[in-house]
């Protein structure tokens, strides 16, 4: 693997730092180049180029708004082996602590970034006579990606649709429970996934939602702080309703009110909140059931149940 990362970087030395990282999915490993340290993520399941090409393409979306610091992507390397690698900035990061309120505001920012380029985009339709804009980030009008994510290392369905409510219900909830079912058949969750469906329009009454830059699996695991602020990295991401990244957010902690409150000094909650929170973890708890099994089956049935009271 060296020898081909050394071709594949054009660098004479290629030293291991020692630094390493990972999580339940891929492995990760710095190295010392002619350039600079890179951090390596290596994988050797089938699914690895689709996942680190997601990957990738997130980090360089999220990187075009200058919003909120993410490490900066260089290159997938599929492995003559099989399996893949994805090379990228390294950045000495440590846990969230004093940049906790940095980051709510960031992740405001990023999720009013596309918001901004259509008001933008709006304003110069209206102009007689003037160019389009100059912005390196073009403004998105549909919710979806233009690859395939992958949310753990399950692709998740990114084909643009101009409603949320279709987007969400078919593309996000719908694809999770199908393979659920197809993994378990369990009929108690096809049963609540019947009624829920019929519901789910009403908990977007009167909500106007623009599609937003979603890291898309923003938990306590996928945040970390560097000397100059907030780093959020491992994204999986889609244009979506902002609501939906403080689903996870919200699952496993590792977020203090300062975050929230700086978040919501920027975007405040909407009523019906709650609800909808709720539906948005929905997806994650079906997520770590696919990947994880049974254990996550309790929560999601059991949101389901009081979604449909």
């Amino acid at each position: 693997m060296e020898a081909k990362l050394k071709k594949e970087l054009g660098t004479s030395m290629l030293k291991s730092t020692g630094h390493s990282g990972g999580g339940c999915i891929s492995e990760g490993q710095s190295y010392d180049t002619d350039s600079g340290r890179v951090f390596v993520k290596i994988n050797h399941k089938s699914e690895a180029k689709l996942m680190f090409d997601g990957e990738m393409a997130s980090l360089e979306a999220i990187l075009k708004t200058e919003t909120v610091k993410v490490p900066k992507p260089m290159k997938v390397i599929e492995l003559d082996r099989g399996g893949c690698v994805f090379v990228m900035e390294h950045v000495d990061m440590r846990s969230l602590n004093k940049y906790s309120k940095d980051l709510g505001e960031q992740l405001a920012d990023l999720h009013l970034h596309n918001k901004k380029q259509l008001e933008i985009l709006n304003k110069e339709q209206q102009t007689v006579g003037k160019g389009t804009g100059h912005s390196e980030v073009a403004a998105v009008e549909k919710f979806g990606f233009s690859v395939a994510t992958c949310c753990g290392y399950l692709p998740q369905k990114n084909e643009w649709q101009d409603d949320w409510v279709s987007f969400y219900t078919q593309q996000k909830l719908q694809h999770q429970l199908t393979m659920a079912e197809k993994s378990y058949g369990d009929r108690e969750a096809i049963e609540l996934w019947a009624e829920l469906q019929r519901k789910i329009p009403q908990f977007f009454k009167d909500v106007e939602i623009v599609p937003a830059l979603l890291h898309g699996d923003l938990w306590g695991g996928n945040v970390a702080e560097s000397a100059g602020g907030p780093v959020i990295f491992d994204p999986a991401s889609f244009y979506g309703h902002s609501e939906f990244e403080l689903g996870i957010a919200g699952m496993f902690g590792g977020f203090s009110n300062s975050f929230y409150s700086a978040y919501h000094g920027k975007i405040p909650q909407a009523p019906g909140f709650a609800k909808r929170n709720q539906l948005y973890q929905l997806f994650h708890y079906l997520n770590h059931w696919n990947h994880f099994g049974g254990g996550y089956r309790g929560s999601s049935i059991r949101i389901m149940k009081n979604l449909v009271k």
